[in-house]
Formats: structure tokens, C-alpha cells, sequence
């Protein structure tokens, strides 16, 4: 049998991902948009998008950050065991699955590229739109820097060691 690379089964899920998408019309979208700008609120209102209060965690004077992405692991980690404990589906009734992942150092270097980017800018790609939403424009730097980050991985991803 044939061993399957990495590339043609990612190429695999995408088709499948496509074809599932030409089963939706744009409208099923809405729900989407309206978590965001839920989610945007939220950060807003929980001051998680603060420069200030990033500045904090990263100099270790305040618990606020620290908080919040540490209650975020423990949703995620309980939404995890639920998940498959119970088998549970996607809205489209589709089987959600994890796939182990191999541990590797590219995976140290890139936390902490993101660790530094994020303390210089006190800005987390999550929360990017939220900033630009409340009128911190100069944001939009970071939000094209982390695009073009994204580009020149994607671009060289191939002759990187994985």
C-alpha cells in the first residue's frame, strides 16, 4: 500500500471541506459573524485587547491576562474530554476528530517568535480586529505583519524542517 504524504491528505480534507461548502449557502454565515462580534465585545468589555494590560502580564505585574488564558485552557480542556466522551457532532452532524501531533522544536522556536511579536506589540492575532474596531488603527501594522508573516511561512513551509 502506498503511504499517503502529509500534503495529499491535507489536499484530501480540503476537497472534502469544499464540497461540504457547496452544500451551504451564504446565509448559514450569519451565525459566524454574530459569534464575532460577540466574542469582540467580550474582549473589548474584558479588557483582553488592552495594550496596558498585556504590557502587564508581560512584565508580571498583574493576574488579569494570565486569568483569562488560564480559564480558557481549563474551558478547553473540559470541551475536549466532552467532546469525546460523548461523541459529540457538529452542527452539520459531522464526527469531530483530533489528530495527535508530533512534537517537534520548530514548535519552541515559533512560540516564541509569537511570544516576542506579541509583548513588542501588545497585540494577539485573535483580538487584532477587535483593536482596529475600537479605533486603534495603528493595529492595522501588526494585522499586515502578521498576514505577511503568515505568507512567508506558507511560502517556505515546505523547505522548513517539520
Amino acid at each position: 500500500m502506498i503511504k499517503e504524504t502529509e500534503r495529499d491528505r491535507r489536499h484530501q480534507d480540503a476537497v472534502c471541506v469544499n464540497e461540504s461548502k457547496l452544500n451551504h449557502k451564504w446565509y448559514h454565515n450569519i451565525k459566524y459573524l454574530i459569534t464575532g462580534i460577540l466574542f469582540g465585545i467580550l474582549f473589548v468589555k474584558a479588557e483582553v485587547i488592552s495594550w496596558f494590560r498585556i504590557q502587564e502580564m508581560f512584565r508580571l505585574q498583574s493576574f488579569h491576562m494570565y486569568g483569562i488564558i488560564g480559564s480558557a485552557v481549563l474551558v478547553g480542556i473540559i470541551s475536549v474530554m466532552v467532546i469525546k466522551k460523548f461523541k459529540v457532532k457538529t452542527i452539520y452532524g459531522e464526527p469531530i476528530t483530533f489528530t495527535p501531533k508530533k512534537f517537534n522544536k520548530g514548535q519552541i522556536y515559533g512560540g516564541l517568535i509569537f511570544g516576542f511579536g506579541w509583548a513588542i506589540t501588545g497585540a494577539c492575532p485573535g483580538p487584532l480586529f477587535a483593536q482596529i474596531g475600537t479605533g486603534a488603527l495603528a493595529v492595522s501594522i501588526t494585522l499586515l505583519s502578521a498576514v505577511a508573516g503568515t505568507w512567508v511561512y506558507g511560502y517556505f513551509r515546505d523547505k522548513l524542517p517539520h
